[in-house]
């Protein structure tokens, strides 16, 4: 992941390289004190703040487009700094855009069927349609998903045979079930905690284990 660069990781902040920009972002799991020595934690481009009400702010200290791209071998994907200290990629997932491209590769097959749910910005659902599959892509959030558009735009994908939902992923899923429709490979990444279109409360511990367990009922 070349323009992905854990940089360092000091006092509860990870230093992190976007491309050409630098980020410091909050981690509670950085639970251990350095000397901050790299010079980038005085020539970061943006640190994000946590605020004690919940939620917290980017103070842009050097110049921090709006928008920009970072590569991941032919994957391309928008950045934007968003108001949950995100940007709109999870770096460490790519060896599951590997991984997902590899059971497709092997397959042999040109009519591999994907579900991606909790979908996010779409980096699996980009990775699948770059292998050729077809992918029924599906989040909560109308922005999630406009987002995952322009990644696949980005990515040379846009014209692909993807389906673009915005739907409570459990809904989704029961109504699949009802139609008979089926696929080959499901994919996930479900959030501790969340909220549907329609106020429906996800929590994790509660849900998973019967929602996984519906989903295996659309598998080929």
């Amino acid at each position: 992941f070349k323009d992905y660069e854990l940089i360092d990781a000091d006092n509860g902040e990870r230093l992190e390289r976007w491309g050409d920009i630098i980020l410091i972002r909050p981690d509670p799991q950085i639970i251990w004190s350095g000397e901050r020595k790299d010079r980038r934690w005085r020539e970061a481009n943006a640190v994000y703040h946590r605020s004690n009400l919940g939620g917290g702010y980017w103070e842009k200290l050097r110049n921090v487009p709006d928008v920009w791209n970072v590569s991941y071998n032919s994957l391309t994907f928008r950045l934007k700094p968003m108001g949950f200290k995100h940007t709109g990629v999870f770096p460490e997932q790519a060896c599951n855009w590997d991984y997902v491209g590899e059971i497709i590769e092997k397959s042999g097959r040109k009519d591999v069927k994907v579900l991606n749910l909790f979908a996010y910005t779409g980096a699996a659902t980009v990775a699948a349609l770059k292998k050729g599959a077809s992918v029924v892509h599906v989040d909560a959030s109308k922005g999630m998903v406009q987002w995952a558009k322009e990644n696949a735009a980005s990515s040379g994908v846009a014209d692909k045979n993807v389906r673009w939902i915005v739907d409570d992923c459990m809904k989704f899923v029961a109504r699949e079930i009802r139609r008979g429709n089926k696929y080959d490979i499901i994919i996930m990444d479900p959030p501790s905690y969340g909220r549907g279109p329609g106020g429906e409360v996800w929590k994790l511990e509660n849900e998973i284990f019967g929602f996984v367990s519906q989903c295996c009922e659309l598998l080929t």
